[in-house]
C-alpha cells in the first residue's frame, strides 16, 4: 500500500508541475535561455538517454543524420532536449509491441527537420489536427496502460513555435505517426523583449 501511495503522489506530483509549466507557457511568464546548440548532438543525447526504455520494450532506434548538413543552432538547450524527449516517450508509449522508431535530422531550405517516425497505432485524420490542443488525449480504445495527461504535445508546439519554428504530423490509423519539428536557421540569438513574443 505504501508502494501504491507513494507512486500515486508521484503522478499527482507530475500533474501539478505540468499543469504550472503549461500556464506559465500560456502566459509567456518564461524567456528563452539561448545558447548555440548543436541539433544533431542533442538528438543524438536524448536517444542515448532513452535507449534503455527503448530496450524494455524490445525496441529499436534508428538515427540517420545527413553528414553534409549544419546544425548549428541557437535556442534554449532544456526547452528543446524536453521537446525531443516529449517525441520519443510518445513514440515509445504509442507502440503496441517492439517500438520501431526512426530519427530523422536534416537540413530543408535554411530550416533544421527532426523527424520522429514510429511503428505504433497511429492516429484517426479526425484526430491529428488536435493533438497539439491542451489536455486533449487521441482516444486509444482498448488500450489502457497508456498514461499522460495530454499536455506533452501542447509543449512540443509551444516550445518550437518561440523558437519560431514550426511542427507536423503526419500519420496513418493502424500504422504508425511520423512528428516533424522545423527550426530556421536564420534565428538569431536575441535576449530582447520583443523577440520573445
Amino acid at each position: 500500500y505504501l508502494g501504491m501511495i507513494n507512486e500515486e503522489n508521484k503522478r499527482l506530483g507530475m500533474l501539478v508541475e505540468e499543469v504550472l509549466q503549461s500556464a506559465a507557457l500560456d502566459r509567456n511568464a518564461f524567456k528563452l535561455k539561448e545558447e548555440d546548440i548543436d541539433i544533431a548532438q542533442l538528438v543524438n543525447e536524448v536517444v542515448g538517454k532513452m535507449d534503455i526504455k527503448v530496450k524494455e520494450r524490445q525496441g529499436q532506434v534508428e538515427v540517420e543524420i545527413d553528414p553534409t548538413g549544419n546544425y548549428s543552432f541557437v535556442g534554449d538547450r532544456v526547452h528543446l532536449t524536453n521537446v525531443m524527449y516529449n517525441l520519443m516517450d510518445n513514440a515509445i508509449k504509442y507502440s503496441r509491441e517492439n517500438p520501431v522508431i526512426k530519427i530523422e535530422v536534416l537540413n530543408v531550405v535554411n530550416t533544421i527537420a527532426i523527424k520522429v517516425s514510429d511503428n505504433g497505432i497511429g492516429i484517426a485524420a479526425e484526430h491529428v489536427k488536435k493533438v497539439f490542443e491542451k489536455l486533449y488525449r487521441v482516444p486509444t480504445g482498448n488500450l489502457h496502460d497508456v498514461k499522460g495527461f495530454g499536455l506533452g504535445l501542447n509543449y512540443v508546439k509551444t516550445i518550437v513555435t518561440r523558437h519560431q519554428g514550426s511542427v507536423d504530423v503526419q500519420s496513418v490509423l493502424g500504422k504508425g505517426s511520423t512528428f516533424i519539428v522545423y527550426l530556421p536557421k536564420e534565428r538569431k540569438k536575441t535576449n530582447s523583449p520583443e523577440s520573445e513574443k
